[in-house]
């Protein structure tokens, strides 16, 4: 199991986000208005290996108070650059403990993919964000379908039904209020 550090990170997490979600192609925000960030849940998943953090971060966009946006960014971090992931990185930061961490757009790191795929078919459990060896009860897997595409969400809507028939995975996070609420994170689909 994975080690959550409690130490800091420079730039941290949602910094890095702040400029990186605007330049993607499903960003929902104004354009020319700067993302106002706040995390809002997630969880995590163990590299079998232990080389790579493996984040499923949740991110409220309030830039727009009348209309806020959350966010859903799966993120990896390593102690080194993922060869051939110039294209996914999201930026670098000193960890307090690791030292200099390359974070990437976890839909295109391989051991994501892999161990998201392992959570849908029930070989991974999903891990608290903020605790070490602390299985996250709030994440669910609903078996169906088992189809070779994955399809990440990235703009949570808590009233967008799954594909009833796709194995899919819903998770918590709180909205601005504070209220819980659950959505698709992940999804098995065919082709």
């Amino acid at each position: 199991m994975a080690v959550v550090h409690r130490t800091t990170m420079n730039p941290g997490k949602l910094e890095l986000l702040a400029s990186w979600l605007p330049l993607q192609p499903w960003y929902a925000g104004r354009p020319g208005r700067a993302p106002e960030l706040a995390k809002a849940g997630g969880f995590r998943l163990d590299d079998p290996e232990g080389e790579v953090g493996i984040d499923f971060m949740v991110v409220t966009d309030t830039a727009d108070p009348a209309a806020p946006v959350t966010y859903h960014v799966p993120l990896t971090y390593r102690g080194a650059p993922l060869p051939g992931g110039e294209a996914a990185l999201v930026g670098t930061s000193e960890h307090g403990v690791l030292g200099t961490r390359w974070i990437y757009d976890g839909t295109r790191d391989p051991v994501l993919r892999a161990q998201l795929r392992a959570l849908l078919r029930g070989g991974a459990v999903a891990q608290a964000q903020s605790a070490s060896d602390t299985p996250d009860l709030t994440v669910l897997v609903a078996p169906g379908e088992d189809g070779p595409a994955l399809s990440v969400t990235r703009v949570l809507n808590p009233h967008a039904p799954a594909a009833p028939a796709a194995t899919h995975v819903t998770a918590v996070w709180r909205d601005r209020d504070g209220t819980p609420t659950r959505a698709v994170f992940a999804a098995l689909r065919g082709e």
